[in-house]
């Protein structure tokens, strides 16, 4: 079923993705780690590639530079991991894990109205 569950290491280019688009391995090198090592540099180019053979990231030829992006969106991803979730923890339905983010006041305000405006539409 669907995408396979990122590790952290990998989810973090990811999410520099999601956040600034297109970028270049150097920028991305320069992002999670600052104060860069040559075996940081290593580092993300293995996570790169990782992230390519997984079908996560494409890479685009630029005006000479290789560009990354990342392929599915936040949102399909995140979409995905929580329909496996369901899918491992209550036979997929979802309902339970909304109710237990709404009993334990893990949603703020605005996101339980937007959760009430989302329901309403589809009804």
């Amino acid at each position: 079923m669907g995408m396979p569950r990122l590790p952290n290491s990998e989810l973090a280019v990811m999410e520099l993705l999601w956040r600034e688009g297109r970028l270049p391995a150097r920028q991305i090198l320069e992002q999670l780690y600052p104060d860069s090592s040559r075996s940081q540099h290593g580092a993300v180019q293995s996570l790169l590639k990782r992230l390519m053979d997984k079908g996560f990231v494409v890479r685009d030829r630029d005006v000479g530079v290789y560009l990354f992006s990342a392929v599915p969106s936040r949102e399909e991803y995140a979409s995905d991991q929580l329909e496996a979730l369901a899918g491992r923890v209550t036979g997929g339905s979802v309902v339970p894990i909304i109710t237990h983010l709404l009993d334990g006041d893990r949603l703020p305000p605005d996101e339980i109205e937007r959760l009430r405006t989302i329901l309403e539409e589809w009804q």
